[in-house]
């Protein structure tokens, strides 16, 4: 059964004077303040953007479809950690992510760890939705 999400934007203002809130609907877990300052200045406390939605949701996905490789193959995970680094350059956009994972997973070598975490990079359905742009990997692996 097919599902759907839903999040909310409002915003207020210019581009570079505005800003606005993003709200996850669906779930009710939260509003955020986003602005153009957080997507494009070093700190952003307190405010988030476009990318780092992108990147919780990319690392959450990713690390689901490596949970759920591993666990067909016989090997379900100890534990990932996973984190999405999503580069957002003004005029030109999303021009790279970078998803690190760590993985603990009993009986796999680190080799065996990074080919399914290659196969979860390409498989991820947001991984697949981002195709157009350049996604990368850094793996370790805990015994």
């Amino acid at each position: 059964m097919a599902a759907t999400r839903t999040a909310k934007a409002h915003w207020e203002g210019s581009l570079l004077e505005g800003g606005g809130q993003v709200n996850l609907e669906s779930s009710g877990l939260g509003s955020f303040d986003v602005t153009w300052a957080a997507r494009t200045e070093p700190e952003a406390s307190g405010r988030t953007s476009p990318e780092e939605l992108l990147g919780a949701a990319h690392s959450a996905c990713f690390s689901m479809a490596l949970s759920h490789a591993l666990a067909q193959a016989g090997n379900p995970p100890a534990s990932l950690d996973t984190q999405a680094d999503v580069t957002f350059q003004p005029g030109e956009g999303i021009t790279g992510i970078k998803l690190s994972v760590n993985g603990n997973v009993p009986g796999l070598t680190a080799d065996e760890f990074a080919e399914f975490a290659e196969g979860a990079k390409k498989n991820c359905p947001v991984s697949q939705a981002l195709a157009a742009v350049p996604i990368t990997l850094d793996v370790t692996f805990t015994a």
